[in-house]
This record gives structure tokens, C-alpha cells and sequence, in this order.
């Protein structure tokens, strides 16, 4: 059985862009992991309209070089999962009780309910505990 890693919005957009990115070494092993089936990679389906953002905001990317990444994220070896009605109320819980935004929890909420592990390079979702998830800083993986 391979090992499920949830990975953040904070990972895939390394493997797109990788300007002013760190640890694009460690990101790319994970990638490379997930490319030889070593493990499986899951991911929120709202993470999708996050890197869309991350490109048009934070990268200022034209749309010509947007259309290449997000060309790029479909073909990844990547499981978007999307959300059930008790998944969204898991999530809205998680938020609420660790203060933290729905988007971020999201990713606690993947992991948790697929005994996966979360992979992050976002230090709010390395600092929160919840009980039977294990949360890696990218650059312990």
C-alpha cells in the first residue's frame, strides 16, 4: 500500500513556478515520489482555484505563461478530491476550533480522513495539532 501524502497549495506551486520559491528540491522529490508511484498525492479541489490565484496575484504571471502552469497542474500525478457535505462541516469544525481559515483546514481535513501525512512549507498548518494526523515541514520530508 502506498503511503497517501497530502500535499498544500504551498507545494504544488513550486512544481509550477518557481521564482522566489525555496526548498524547489524537496518539492520536486515529493513530485518525483508521486511519478514513480512511490506514493499517492491528494489534494483539496479548491487548492486548484488557490494556485490559479497564486499565479495571477503572487506571481503576476501573463496568460500566456499562466495557461503552461496550469497546463502543467492537470497532467500532475495529483488526486483533487472534492468536497462532501460531511467533509464541509469536518473542515468548518477544524477551522473554527483552531482558528485557522476553511481553505486551511481543508488540507487538515484531507489528511485526517485518509490517514495520510501533510506535507506543508506554510508554518500555520506546521503549528496546529490535531489528534491522529502527522504534519511535515517540507524541508523534513
Amino acid at each position: 500500500m502506498r503511503l497517501k501524502v497530502v500535499v498544500d497549495t504551498s507545494i504544488v506551486v513550486k512544481w509550477l513556478n518557481q521564482t522566489n520559491e525555496k526548498n524547489i528540491d524537496i518539492a520536486d522529490k515529493i513530485l518525483d515520489d508521486a511519478l514513480k508511484s512511490n506514493i499517492e498525492l491528494l489534494v483539496p479541489e479548491l487548492a486548484k482555484y488557490e494556485l490559479g490565484n497564486v499565479l495571477l496575484k503572487g506571481k503576476l504571471l501573463t496568460p500566456k505563461e499562466a495557461h503552461t502552469s496550469l497546463g502543467i497542474v492537470y497532467s500532475l500525478p495529483i488526486n483533487f478530491v472534492i468536497e462532501s457535505e460531511d467533509t464541509a462541516k469536518e473542515t468548518y469544525q477544524i477551522a473554527y476550533s483552531l482558528g485557522i481559515t476553511y481553505y486551511d483546514a481543508s488540507f487538515l481535513t484531507l489528511a485526517k480522513r485518509n490517514e495520510a501525512v501533510l506535507i506543508t512549507d506554510n508554518a500555520k498548518h506546521q503549528q496546529k495539532k490535531i489528534s491522529g494526523l502527522k504534519v511535515i515541514a517540507l524541508k523534513d520530508y
